[in-house]
């Protein structure tokens, strides 16, 4: 049986969630909206499984064509991106420095982002749009100074993401990101979530980046640096992490401005980050 995916939607102009099946969307937000008025709050009551198991034999409300997709958790309290978590990105530095012991994070704030199938904005005020396809994990139990051992059993599902980045802007100051992190629509989150169940959905995922069909990243997450367990724990340490928070665990080599000439995003092209056991997360680019 394949695992339910929770959609976040806008229809007709209002917003809903339910449940992506291969004929089309259950409404979940039509039948529970006044107990759970969106996917974080499903997520705060740790109902995830047992909604999909009570929802398994309905059958859809209306096509897939009928929606247009939003990112799957509205108005998450925190989004915390960890910067540099695959080897070979640590080496595209090329500043002669180990990896760091621990991991580089930044914010980004949720108009960043746009759902599945929506354009990326390139923005006026640079062509140097970006890349970067990463896993995201949702917190599903809340806390501070998670250990370690019970880090993965504070995940709710896990999601998709193109950390999109205007590369110019990631440099106007001396020591942050954040203004390059964080023009509306640059970057994408979803389709879905997928519940999590157990460790071997994390272990070894497959992760890759296509632009226009053409491969141009993949790795794997066993070979990251800062492994699921480390980063709720390192990040759990100086903040309390609250359901629907989430975490976009890094990105692989590849992303466009490392290759000489940089190759940044134009309109017209499409993106598609893909990850085993999650799916495919496509958006074409376009100028705002």
């Amino acid at each position: 049986m394949s695992r339910p995916r929770f959609i976040s939607f806008n229809r007709n102009g209002s917003l809903g969630y339910g449940l992506l099946l291969e004929s089309g969307v259950v409404d979940l937000s039509g039948r529970h909206g006044k107990r759970w008025p969106t996917l974080r709050q499903v997520i705060e009551d740790g109902a995830l499984l047992s909604l999909a198991e009570a929802s398994a034999a309905l059958a859809p409300d209306f096509p897939v064509e009928d929606i247009r997709y939003e990112i799957p958790v509205p108005a998450p309290e925190k989004i915390i991106c960890v910067g540099v978590n695959f080897p070979d990105r640590n080496e595209e530095y090329k500043d002669g420095q180990a990896a760091p012991s621990n991991p580089s994070l930044f914010i980004r704030f949720p108009r960043s982002f746009t759902g599945h199938e929506q354009a990326l904005l390139r923005p006026p005020e640079s062509p140097q749009l970006d890349y970067e396809g990463e896993i995201v994990i949702v917190i599903g139990k809340g806390g501070r100074r998670i250990a370690k051992a019970e880090a993965l059993g504070h995940i709710a599902a896990l999601s998709l993401c193109n950390e999109g980045t205007i590369r110019d802007w990631v440099r106007h100051a001396k020591f942050n990101v954040t203004q390059g992190k964080n023009f509306d629509a640059t970057g994408s989150m979803g389709p879905w979530l997928i519940p999590y169940t157990d460790e071997s959905q994390l272990a070894d995922i497959k992760l890759e980046t296509r632009v226009n069909g053409e491969v141009r990243q993949q790795d794997r997450t066993s070979r990251m640096i800062f492994s699921f367990r480390k980063i709720i724990n390192y990040i759990s340490t100086f903040t309390t992490l609250v359901p629907g928070d989430v975490i976009v665990t890094g990105t692989p080599t590849g992303a466009g401005a490392r290759f000489d000439p940089p190759i940044w995003l134009k309109p017209g092209d499409v993106v598609e980050v893909e990850a085993e056991g999650i799916g495919v997360l496509r958006n074409t680019v376009a100028d705002a």
